[in-house]
């Protein structure tokens, strides 16, 4: 597969951002907050959790149960959120730099992609530019009945893996590049369903306090930690000026 027959690769970029959404992008979660407030709440949602850090139950399985627990119809789930959800602080700051400087952004998302889309038009103030690109599950109706009617939704997944959204299919074909023609892949996420896409990129961004950064310690994997974009940005900015690499970054993080 030649590069051209990759969409990222379209404008020849030196480097590529792959990002979850919820909780990283935005300061909580949207599907935490609909689980907790509108579902059956968030003691059942940490039980079944901590079932899929310690493997005993797939995050597919998981995820599907806490939101079979939501009957709001899907329209008002979104309003909920719109009312609810707040941006990180640097992540404008970090989408505006991506676009100017040839940086492709792609969302890979567990979450839903009408919840994600509305999301970000509000909080950018316009519909996001041809350099994001989102990647996540859709809703589907359930039982015969439309998504926007009393328990009228279901999640419908993105693939068959256990994530049910197997972040590192849309990372391999880059990370099989050719040196010379790979550019450098970034990711940045605080959940479990980001370990598959972590393992793909040269550097891997993980929430301070989340799941992911004890995943990674459990593992052994390499991260280095983020509170917020600011960090995200800076780094990432002197990865694309030459003044570090993201193997210099990664040999750093895990040293301290």
């Amino acid at each position: 597969m030649g590069s051209h027959s990759l969409p990222y690769m379209e404008t020849n970029p030196k480097l590529i951002f792959f990002t979850d959404f919820d909780g990283t992008i935005t300061v909580d979660d949207s599907n935490d907050f609909m689980i907790d407030n509108l579902g059956f709440g968030k003691a059942n949602r940490l039980v079944l959790n901590e079932q899929v850090l310690n493997e005993t139950l797939s995050f597919r399985d998981a995820f599907r149960e806490m939101l079979g627990s939501i009957k709001t119809p899907y329209d008002q789930c979104i309003q909920t959120l719109l009312q609810n959800m707040k941006l990180d602080p640097y992540f404008e700051e970090f989408y505006y730099w991506a676009r100017d400087n040839n940086v492709p952004i792609v969302i890979l998302s567990s979450g839903m992609r009408p919840i994600i889309s509305a999301l970000l038009e509000k909080f950018l103030g316009h519909k996001p530019a041809e350099h994001l690109t989102i990647i996540s599950n859709e809703p589907v109706g359930r039982d015969g009945k439309d998504i926007n009617e009393e328990g009228g939704w279901g999640i419908e997944y993105h693939d068959d893996s256990h994530f049910g959204h197997d972040k590192s299919l849309e990372i391999k074909p880059y990370a099989a590049l050719p040196d010379g023609e790979r550019p450098v892949l970034l990711y940045a996420g605080d959940g479990v369903s980001d370990l598959s896409a972590a393992a793909e990129t040269d550097l891997l961004f993980a929430k301070q306090g989340k799941d992911l950064v004890t995943y990674c310690q459990r593992r052994g994997m390499p991260y280095t930690t983020f509170e917020n974009w600011s960090t995200i940005l800076k780094t990432t900015q002197d990865i694309l000026a030459g003044k570090v690499t993201a193997g210099e970054v990664a040999a750093k993080a895990t040293l301290a």
